[in-house]
């Protein structure tokens, strides 16, 4: 079984006006995955993630700052990243629901799952909103592993921008590997190859920057020959996905062509690794996407590679065409 963490409460960030980030993202991730698992899927109950949970990442102020300008208004926290009267609730349920899946799969109450959730995170920093996120859900999901005994978590981002937020917050930490293939040089400005960690942290951060219109074959020489070797080395005991799809092909914020059959791809080398170091123990967490088909047809393959019996996900016929194309 693969658990879904989904609430319509999600929906409750919404914009005053037209903006890419809009709760139909949301809808057509959950018609994907629910048309690629079925009878596989379970719901999990959604709550408001902790104040020492969200401490653990992110600074007491910051917080303190958006709990008092936030809840029942609307505006701008910067020039991209809105916030309307149902923002607040939705942020700290996007972050709750973040934490429950990714301890289910770490304590194996169900070894895989999606936290279909909204606003978006991995921009988001210890002190600032940015780029759509107010709180950093993975980050606070990793953290939250961490404090509950997963000596070793593993993040891969492969949103089309670099999750400079989460970056940042594990940058010095030996104990969360963080690995980005994003579109470079783009927004966020970072996630150059030289940037790999910092102290004890130093060779913790992993950045695979690609050029515009990379695709299918660029992203799985990634996967394969530097993310692999990496998380067989590193041995996560859980690995968390930030799950971006916007860098699929008919994606209007950017500029890569990956297709539906390519984010299958690329969770099948993430789901073989997790099969063979962490039990299978494997969570997503949406981050981008702006077109709604690509949304739904990308999610529903990453759905199918969720749900299949271990050995069976690991080098699939799509993983075979896509590395051939």
């Amino acid at each position: 079984m693969v658990a879904l963490a989904f609430d319509e409460r999600f929906l409750l960030h919404r914009p005053e006006g037209s903006h890419p980030e809009r709760p139909d993202r949301a809808l057509a991730v959950m018609d994907g995955l629910r048309s690629a698992l079925g009878d596989r899927a379970v719901g999990l109950p959604v709550r408001a993630a902790t104040r020492e949970e969200l401490c653990r990442v992110h600074e007491p102020g910051y917080l303190e700052e958006l709990a008092r300008l936030v809840p029942g208004r609307s505006g701008f926290l910067d020039a991209d990243t809105y916030f309307s009267p149902g923002s607040w609730e939705a942020a700290l349920l996007a972050a709750g629901a973040s934490v429950d899946v990714a301890l289910g799969a770490y304590r194996g109450e169900h070894p895989r799952g999606f936290a279909v959730v909204r606003p978006p995170g991995h921009h988001a920093e210890p002190g600032r909103a940015m780029g759509f996120c107010l709180i950093n859900n993975v980050a606070v999901a990793a953290a939250a592993a961490r404090a509950e005994g997963c000596s070793r978590v593993a993040i891969v981002d492969w949103d089309v921008h670099h999750g400079n937020g989460t970056q940042v917050m594990f940058y010095r930490d030996p104990t969360v590997l963080f690995l980005s293939v994003h579109q470079f040089p783009f927004y966020p400005g970072t996630g150059a190859p030289s940037e790999t960690g910092d102290g004890e942290g130093r060779g913790s951060t992993i950045n695979a920057p690609l050029s515009a219109g990379a695709g299918d074959s660029e992203y799985l020489r990634v996967f394969e020959n530097v993310f692999e070797p990496a998380l067989r080395s590193f041995r996560p005991g859980l690995v968390l996905v930030s799950a971006g799809f916007d860098a699929h092909v008919d994606d209007p914020l950017a500029e890569m062509r990956v297709t539906p059959s390519g984010f299958r791809a690329l969770a099948q080398v993430i789901r073989h690794v997790a099969d063979d170091v962490a039990d299978g123990k494997m969570a997503c967490v949406l981050e981008g996407g702006y077109d709604l088909e690509g949304l739904r047809a990308s999610a529903r393959e990453v759905g199918e590679v969720l749900a299949a019996p271990p050995g069976e996900a690991a080098r699939g016929r799509h993983l075979r065409q896509v590395s051939g194309s």
